[in-house]
């Protein structure tokens, strides 16, 4: 590891967990994180590295590592679910200082319909709150974000669907920036929807065979009319889409980090935009 590039990466992967320093103007106990003082120096550093770059259009987001982290910090699982809804409020708001237009948060899977039923409960409860609070939150408002839900309505209670149909109606006029949230979605799922859609207009006769083509497919999609993302997160060192934007991923760069969700600060964001910079799009040619 080249520590003139990243030495912040470097010392909080390697437990550099405290030194001691003597000086009046530390507090009583001397204990400081190492980290803490690098990343006052690192922050201006890293963000001088990227600012000037191309930024992606959109970004997905795979939030991923909510329970490891509340068991890592004695929490309840559902704690380590609401402080990664409150983390999204911040991922948010650093997209937009980067003027990043969309952003797509893989909120509820359809796989996740087989968790606890209490589990299950907390989590329809919490994307229903949030839905509520984005109704009346004026951030939402001054920035001019959009928000979309996308994946399978019918597997939704009807409280549910009434809370998102409420949302996007609110934020329809909204044009500066785009939120997009997967609830029972899976990219399997999708596709065969998509097909299905598609079957039915050849059935109809309104389209032919030689009609179909990658456009048509995609106006089929629950993304109809949203760009692909151009760059896609998951958090908690897991390696995988699970079934995250199957179709909409093919050119999407890729970046892994191996902290948990809640955990997930800016820096750690900002190192993905620099990734996302250091690699070259050439979509096969």
């Amino acid at each position: 590891m080249n520590l003139e590039l990243d030495p912040v990466h470097y010392f909080s992967n390697h437990w550099y967990p405290c030194v001691l320093l003597s000086s009046q103007n530390l507090s009583a106990n001397p204990r400081v994180n190492i980290s803490s003082i690098l990343y006052k120096f690192y922050e201006p550093f890293l963000w001088s590295q990227i600012k000037n770059g191309p930024r992606p259009h959109h970004i997905g987001l795979i939030v991923d590592g909510n329970r490891r982290f509340a068991k890592i910090n004695g929490l309840a699982s559902n704690e380590g679910h609401n402080a990664g809804s409150q983390k999204l409020e911040d991922f948010l708001r650093w997209c937009w200082r980067l003027d990043i237009k969309i952003v797509t948060l893989y909120g509820f899977s359809t796989e996740n319909h087989k968790r606890a039923d209490n589990e299950v409960d907390y989590l329809m409860d919490l994307i229903t709150k949030k839905l509520r609070q984005y109704q009346v939150d004026p951030v939402i408002k001054r920035e001019g974000v959009k928000i979309k839900v996308i994946g399978q309505r019918e597997k939704l209670s009807e409280e549910m669907i009434a809370e998102i149909e409420k949302t996007e109606e609110l934020t329809k006029d909204h044009d500066r920036f785009q939120l997009n949230i997967a609830v029972s979605y899976g990219g399997r799922e999708e596709i065969i929807d998509a097909v299905k859609s598609v079957a039915k207009q050849v059935q109809d006769k309104r389209i032919g065979l030689q009609d179909i083509d990658e456009e048509l497919f995609s106006s089929h999609l629950y993304t109809e009319g949203i760009p692909d993302p151009d760059l896609i997160i998951r958090t908690s060192g897991e390696e995988r889409l699970s079934g995250f934007l199957l179709w909409q991923s093919a050119y999407s760069e890729l970046y892994f980090t191996v902290v948990y969700w809640p955990a997930f600060r800016m820096i750690d964001f900002w190192r993905a935009i620099r990734v996302f910079q250091q690699r070259e799009r050439r979509y096969g040619k």
